[in-house]
């Protein structure tokens, strides 16, 4: 990979065995990224980047302007996300196995043994998250295998710090942020169908879009909603 500036912008450039210029803004900072067939030259890179400059500085200023959460301590009184609603931690020390209970539409009460550190409470209530996920997903890809008329051989949750998701089309694998589960069901579903469209169209081409707008018409306005939700305060690195 090598990395040109324009501007003040700096940019990572990926040469590979492709027909087209491919150009992306990814999450948290906005790193811009394209990737470049082998035959084309650094100069024609450049110039393909100086064309996109206006779309490139619309989209990092959505990402500066991006609200985020500051780190969290997981003590009682922190903002907590579930399925798209905001909650209030309430943490309770008690001498029994740790627990969490969702509490009316306010609190997540998490249970944890007294003295319990702060990274301690951080995996009760993460391994908590990821049964609730496990939970949602295997309806929904089951729902949209019978509409898609594709089939998932396997999926997984796990944190990635730039992708909702990601499929795995030898194997036929999906993999899902285990972020999703902080959001509206909706965009967990959106992002399910994205990556099996993806069993029918490797590309974001106009096929793959076609197949967004067949199977589910609001995905643009569900884009959108995780574009615009608040992202967990994270130490980003690439």
């Amino acid at each position: 990979m090598q990395k040109i500036t324009v501007g003040n912008i700096s940019i990572d450039v990926v040469r590979k065995d492709i027909k087209n210029l491919h150009l992306g803004v990814y999450p948290p900072k906005g790193r811009v990224r394209i990737a470049s067939p082998l035959k084309i030259d650094d100069e024609a890179v450049r110039l393909f980047a100086i064309s996109k400059m206006a779309w490139i500085k619309k989209q990092k200023l959505k990402f500066e302007a991006q609200e985020r959460q500051s780190q969290r301590r997981f003590v009682s009184g922190e903002s907590h996300y579930y399925n798209g609603n905001r909650y209030l931690l309430n943490v309770i020390y008690h001498n029994a196995a740790p627990k969490v209970e969702i509490r009316n539409k306010t609190y997540i009460d998490l249970y944890v043994r007294v003295g319990s550190t702060g990274k301690q409470r951080e995996k009760v209530l993460t391994e908590w998250y990821r049964k609730q996920l496990k939970d949602q997903v295997p309806a929904l890809i089951n729902k949209w295998q019978n509409k898609i008329g594709v089939e998932v051989n396997d999926w997984g949750i796990r944190k990635m710090k730039t992708k909702w998701g990601t499929c795995t089309i030898e194997k036929r694998r999906i993999w899902l942020n285990l972020e999703l589960v902080k959001k509206s069901e909706h965009c967990l579903e959106y992002i399910i169908v994205h990556e099996m469209i993806h069993l029918i169209e490797r590309k974001h081409n106009d096929r793959f879009v076609a197949c967004m707008d067949k199977f589910i018409p609001q995905w643009h306005s569900y884009k959108e909603e995780l574009n615009r939700s608040m992202l967990s305060h994270e130490n980003w690195s690439y």
